[in-house]
């Protein structure tokens, strides 16, 4: 949906501007040509588009004196006149002891005028700084003048944030820093970013050295003083991060709050009403480029078609989506090299009278219009951008892979004699570095159309042993003493717990404890996580299976709570295994199987072997990939899975996640957080070896 907002200035004479879209400003990184200024475009504040095909927009050792430039922070004048920004002048190949900024003005976001300013060049009371970093604008309505505030250290100090006011020509500051804002706790803060919200004003900064460094906020009356420290972090992660970036969504009263995670190698984006209560939105965000520090700011239609037309980009063609709720959103692939787009859709979509609905950037136009005929192939598409028109050949298809839609992990699957029903327990995924806290269900009569059934048990409120890292979880039905049971084992907190109910919809009871929380003895290395039940159709004992960097196995008591076995027996097959145990009977066999590699990895994959018992010894084929990645599809990290069998029949379906495609193969390691649940057929040769499972879009048909 396209966002628009109706902004007025007062100074200047009041002046109309109606915001459709926004312009991000960011550099990309440390290496040869990232310390640039580029641009990128988004009409709605969650899906943004790089420009001049992500290369810098401005020469960099054009407007620095070191030949580099970082932390761009971009501002529209407040009579609407024209735009400031400033730059850190900094080339981090010659170190980080830098002592100047860039001031830089414009008229239209193409052409910019340049200033340098070195502060202890210009300022003798300053000539001892070590560095100046980060600067930004804002415009103070009390002096009707533009405030640059930066952070700056000096020997046996900590890093200050400082302000002055900038001249009219916007080249120079008007008189030496004062000081604005200082840590309490006497340690460094930097990267400061103030927002103006009901007359007061809100400072994000970092801060370094506490056990709680991150992103904190400081709010104050008065622009230039009395700012007081926020208890906490507004960050939501535990990993570093830098380059606190907020602005007003169009026509909305939410924030967003977006930061660099610098050694993650990532951008967090959060949305607050508020200013103080962040929540992550990760998932609804997409970057065709990998961001460092930087600043959005609201553009209008004119001005994105003026930046669209001086620097054009192959990946941004003008359609962002579509509106078609059978449209799966999130594997939607546009290929502006091929002039391609690959529409996903549900089961039992109409494709001879499809209407994709195309979503596009303002002032960008699409035709035909209205319902077409996909049945028979792709359909061509005229993409117009102002003077320029571009043909597409879109493709609709039904495809049942992901089998629900979101980011969900480490599927376990089960049928239920009592509901006659399938039902899927996955990690809810999504979450920075696996940290999310709750467990949901889906359930399904034919294995294609899934069910949401809400949350079945959620950490923070119903496990009191821990209440992080809600992973991987295994369940097993049971009719004890003529009724059902259904025992949920799952990680927590790299510990294995228990909960029992009696529905596969839960709610389930936590045990009280962990069932799993030491290592097999003689294990040091990997984590008491993944774990699998299994009950063995030929003696009716029950075994749980559990381990990354081992197998370990030990034999359930009847209660199923409890642990019968004195000590675990290690089963690890060889050194490909990782982790994701799966364990399945068929004819006579034992099947062993468990995912090779780091499920950020592309190559992540499943292996498998067989046995004559549940407890071994194991037996590796010589060929024992079970599902791999598959690079012409690009399905990628094809893994931790579970096994089905229709029941009565020799019918069995694997169960596994990839990465979220095409989002995943350019996020790097966080594709290993944000994953989708697959089916496909697992089919078997007459020796019983398993034949490989080739990965697929289109998945399976529904069950009859």
């Amino acid at each position: 949906m396209l966002c628009s907002v109706i902004l007025f200035s007062c100074a200047g004479g009041e002046q109309e501007k109606e915001y459709t879209a926004y312009l991000f400003t960011y550099f990309t990184g440390n290496g040869d040509g990232e310390e640039a200024i580029r641009y990128a475009v988004s009409d709605d504040g969650y899906n943004f588009y790089a420009l001049n095909n992500n290369k810098p927009v401005i020469a960099s050792d054009s407007i620095s004196r070191s030949g580099g430039v970082r932390d761009p922070h971009i501002l529209r004048k407040e009579d609407g006149s024209g735009f400031y920004m400033v730059v850190t002048d900094l080339l981090s190949q010659k170190g980080w002891t830098n002592t100047a900024m860039t001031l830089l003005k414009s008229d239209d976001l193409i052409s910019w005028s340049s200033s340098i300013i070195d502060i202890p060049q210009t300022y003798p009371e300053f000539s001892e700084v070590m560095r100046v970093w980060a600067p930004q604008t804002i415009y103070d309505p009390a002096t009707k003048k533009y405030m640059v505030y930066f952070s700056m250290l000096e020997p046996g100090s900590y890093d200050k944030i400082y302000y002055a006011y900038v001249n009219k020509d916007f080249t120079g500051l008007e008189s030496a820093p004062k000081q604005l804002f200082f840590n309490p706790n006497e340690k460094a803060s930097i990267d400061g970013d103030i927002i103006k919200k009901d007359n007061k004003f809100y400072l994000f900064y970092k801060t370094e050295g506490d056990k709680d460094k991150g992103i904190k906020v400081a709010i104050s009356d008065s622009l230039t003083s009395g700012y007081k420290a926020e208890p906490g972090n507004v960050d939501q992660t535990d990993k570093a991060v830098e380059g606190s970036g907020v602005f007003k969504l169009n026509n909305s009263e939410d924030y967003i709050l977006m930061y660099d995670m610098y050694t993650s190698g990532t951008y967090q984006f959060t949305k607050s009403k508020d200013l103080k209560n962040f929540k992550v939105i990760d998932e609804d965000i997409s970057m065709n480029f990998h961001p460092r520090h930087g600043t959005v700011m609201p553009i209008t239609t004119e001005e994105l078609q003026h930046l669209l037309k001086a620097f054009p980009s192959n990946d941004l063609v003008g359609i962002t989506g579509t509106s078609n709720p059978a449209v799966k959103t999130n594997n939607i692939v546009i290929k502006s090299d091929e002039n391609t787009i690959y529409l996903p859709v549900k089961y039992g979509t109409d494709l001879s009278s499809f209407n994709p609905d195309f979503k596009v950037l303002p002032g960008v136009a699409v035709s035909p219009e209205g319902a077409q005929d996909f049945s028979n192939g792709a359909v061509v598409y005229e993409v117009s951008n102002g003077d320029k028109t571009t043909s597409f050949k879109v493709t609709v298809a039904v495809a049942n892979n992901p089998v629900v839609e979101g980011y969900y992990a480490d599927p376990e699957i089960i049928y239920s004699e009592k509901d006659k029903k399938y039902y899927l327990y996955p990690t809810s995924d999504g979450f920075d570095g696996w940290s999310g806290t709750y467990f949901k269900t889906f359930s399904s009569e034919d294995l294609v159309n899934w069910t949401d059934e809400g949350v079945i048990l959620d950490l923070e409120k119903d496990v009191e042993w821990t209440s992080r890292n809600a992973w991987a979880p295994t369940m097993i039905e049971k009719k004890i003493d003529g009724e059902y049971k259904y025992f949920y084992y799952f990680t927590a907190g790299q510990q294995v717990g228990v909960a029992v109910s009696d529905s596969p919809k839960g709610p389930f009871k936590d045990s009280g404890a962990p069932l799993i929380s030491e290592k097999p003895r003689g294990i040091n290395g990997g984590q008491n996580i993944d774990p699998d039940i299994f009950e063995d159709p030929q003696t009716g004992k029950n075994y749980l299976y559990w381990g990354n960097g081992f197998l370990a196995v030990v034999e359930l008591n009847d209660d199923m709570t409890t642990i019968k076995s004195k000590e675990p027996i290690v089963l690890t097959p060889d050194n490909t295994f990782r982790e994701g145990a799966e364990i399945f009977f068929r004819n006579g066999k034992y099947y062993f199987m468990w995912a090779e590699d780091d499920t950020r990895s592309p190559n992540y994959k499943v292996r498998y072997a067989t046995a004559d018992s549940p407890l071994g010894p194991l037996s590796i084929p010589e060929n024992n990939i079970v599902i791999q990645k598959d690079v012409e599809k690009e399905i990628l990290a094809t893994g931790h899975n579970s096994v089905i069998q229709v029941p009565g029949k020799d019918e069995w379906y694997l169960v596994y996640h990839r990465f979220t495609r095409p989002k995943g193969e350019a996020m790097g390691g966080a594709a290993g957080f944000h994953r989708e649940v697959s089916i496909d057929s697992l089919t078997f040769n007459e020796d019983g070896s398993i034949i490989e499972v080739k990965p697929t879009l289109e998945g399976i048909a529904p069950l009859q």
